[in-house]
Formats: C-alpha cells, structure tokens, sequence
C-alpha cells in the first residue's frame, strides 16, 4: 500500500529529527479524545496511516492502519456480520472529532459491553509501532493463539501514546450476535445493584446495564431505572427475559428504540452526559461489581453491573469522591471538565497513583528515553479496567 508506506517514511523521519533537536511530539489522530488533556509538543498527525491492511472474516481478524477512522471501520466489519464486542466509544466532547483506530487503543477505553465482553486490550492480537528510538518494531500477530515473548501490544492499549507511535493494529473481531433484548425496571439504584449482582452470578445472557435517574420526560420528576441488555442465541434470551420479568416487573423494550439509547449511552450522549451541572466536572469510578451504593455528592449513572459509576462534581469533592472508591476497593478519576483546555484541566485528569506513575516512568524510559512522545500524559488512571 504505497500511500501508507509514504505516510510511513514521513513519520518515521519526524520521530529522527525530533530525537535530535529535542523537540516533543504530541502523537494524534481524530482529536477525539482531546477533552482528556493533551500534552505539548509539534502535532504528529497519525490519519495519513489510513486503511485497512488485511481482513479475513472467516478467521475473525482485521489489520488496519492506526489512522484508520473508528466509523470506517465498524462499517467494514458490519458488512460482513461482525463488529467490535467492546463497543470503543466515538465521543463527542471534542466536536466534530472524529474518532480512529489508533486513539481507540491508546486511550484503551470501552463502552456498555464492556463487563460482559471485555475490554480493548483483550481483542488486540498484535502492533507495530515506533519507539522513541526511531526503531520500528512488531508485537503479537494476527491469530488469536499467539504466546510468543512479552504481552508488549496489549500494555499499548490505555498507554495514551506515551510508549510510541502505534502504526498498525490487528484486533479480533466477532460476529453480531443472533439475538438482542434490552429490558427496564424502575427500580432505586439499591435494589438494581442487589439484582444485577444476583442476575450476574448466574448463567443468563447479560451484556450491558444502565441505571441512571432519567429525567428525560418534560414537567417530570426524574424516575429511577434500571436498563439490561442481553445477546446470544434467540433460546437463551427469550427464556432469560421471561424469567427475569416473572421475578422482578418490568418490560421488554423495542430493539429499534434501544438501539440509539445504547449508542447514545456509549458515546456519552445521554442527558445524564450533556446536561452538565454548573462548576461540575465528571468523575469516573471503576469499582467491583460487588460494591453497594456509594456516598456520592449527586446521583450517578451505573454502568457495568455496578462496576464502573460515573459522577458530576466539584473538583473540590475530590478527596470524598476518591475516599468512597478506595473505600471499597476501587479508584477515581476526573474524566472530562467542561468547557476548558486549561493548565488545570490537565492537571487535574493526571492520576496521583504513585505506583501507576512508578510504572508509567520505567516503561518510558524503556520505550522513550528521551521523552519526546506525548510529554505530560501518563498511562490511563483506570487502564486495568477500562
């Protein structure tokens, strides 16, 4: 592919000179993930490495170049029945960004599905990317069974672009499954954090929840809901839905209509998203499925089975909101601050995990000794869950 090989060469030449005046570079794609905090340095553009490489459905794998966008992607997948499981977030926080394949691994983060089908790192069979050394390497393959050496290429995934320049990615893929149900129950969070922990022990086709106070209908009080998504074979989730709504009332909703609500929900569409209170900003809590409701400063949105909650706050709540979570065994981090590209914004979206930071600054020096990608980033504050 000679577009991709030119585009190549030209990266590659920046990274050399860049090693030898000292200048940073700030690695990006779509800009999809800017609202994150961005870090300083001449913009190397990764969307001239554009394309898809190698896909063989019958084999469940696709080889893409990093630049390649998400939408293009998922449409290519989609023609053949298969798609991504972990549902990579497109986002709109950053305007008409446009997300793509290479800040989908970097930022390593993952929607709805992702307590049922895994995260991004899971379905990353292998890379190539370019060190701070201006050295190409390749980790992995593109089979599943691939065991050779260190796990280099899923450490990428949530590594935000501080290792090196990830210049193409092979990802397992999966075809949609035969049957999908999405079902509500106006339950308070307690008692929908009680089923979901029932419901999650046994053998039932769960793959996604939403509880969240919806407040979407006009002159009404916001209500309590609990929203469940199952896949799998027709059989399974039809006797899962009939056992469910016999032991707790509820309904089976319309497929058509959920179907934008969950895509809503994983690009943080919802009103839960938009409506941003005044002087809030969004914190992000990854927590075991286990955890009951926390002392929170407003009401959340519950996602992954309990998992991972989401928050509007106050910077200012930040020691009550990382104290719950560390409470019961789990972590919290700014997510997104509306509105701003500030010193504090940056600051503020870095993690203060001592340990993470440990790691982040060895493998750095490891793959970048030099600093020149991505200079003040680290790897993402929730990565082994996200």
């Amino acid at each position: 592919m000679p577009n991709l090989e030119h585009a190549l060469r030209t990266l590659t030449d920046r990274i050399h000179a860049a090693r030898s005046d000292g200048t940073a570079l700030q690695i990006r794609g779509g800009g999809s993930k800017s609202f994150q905090g961005t870090s300083h340095g001449d913009v190397l553009d990764t969307r001239g490495l554009s394309g898809v490489i190698n896909y063989e459905p019958t084999e469940l794998v696709v080889t893409v170049g990093v630049g390649t966008p998400l939408r293009e992607l998922e449409a290519l997948l989609a023609e053949k029945g298969q798609y991504l499981p972990f549902e990579p977030p497109h986002y709109a926080w950053s305007g008409a960004a446009q997300a793509t394949v290479g800040g989908m691994v970097a930022c390593g983060l993952s929607g709805p599905a992702r307590a049922n089908a895994g995260s991004v790192r899971d379905y990353v069979l292998g890379l190539e990317l370019i060190n701070g050394l201006g050295q190409q390497l390749t980790f992995g393959g593109q089979v599943m069974k691939n065991v050779a050496g260190y796990d280099v290429s899923r450490l990428m995934a949530g590594a935000r672009g501080t290792l090196g320049l990830i210049t193409q990615v092979s990802l397992k893929v999966l075809p949609f499954a035969p049957s999908e149900a999405t079902l509500y129950f106006a339950l308070e969070q307690a008692v929908a954090l009680d089923h979901l922990q029932r419901w999650g022990a046994e053998p039932l086709p769960l793959n996604a929840s939403c509880w969240v106070m919806d407040d979407s209908v006009k002159d009404a009080a916001p209500r309590p809901g609990l929203y469940l998504r199952l896949r799998g074979a027709a059989a399974a989730v039809d006797a899962a839905c009939k056992r469910m709504l016999a032991e707790v009332p509820g309904q089976r909703l319309d497929n058509a209509q959920t179907a934008s609500d969950w895509e809503l929900c994983r690009n943080q569409q919802l009103p839960f998203f938009t409506a941003a209170p005044e002087g809030c900003v969004l914190w992000r809590l990854s927590v075991p499925q286990t955890a009951l409701v926390l002392q929170l400063p407003a009401q959340p949105l519950v996602e992954w089975h309990g998992g991972l909650r989401w928050v509007w706050a106050p910077l200012a709540a930040r020691s009550g909101i990382e104290a719950a979570a560390r409470a019961v065994g789990g972590s919290a981090s700014v997510f997104m601050i509306p509105g701003t590209d500030s010193g504090q914004a940056r600051a503020a979206l870095i993690s203060d995990d001592r340990a993470l930071q440990t790691i982040s600054q060895r493998l750095k020096s490891s793959f970048d000794p030099q600093g020149i990608f991505n200079p003040g980033l680290t790897l993402h504050a929730n990565q082994s869950r996200a």
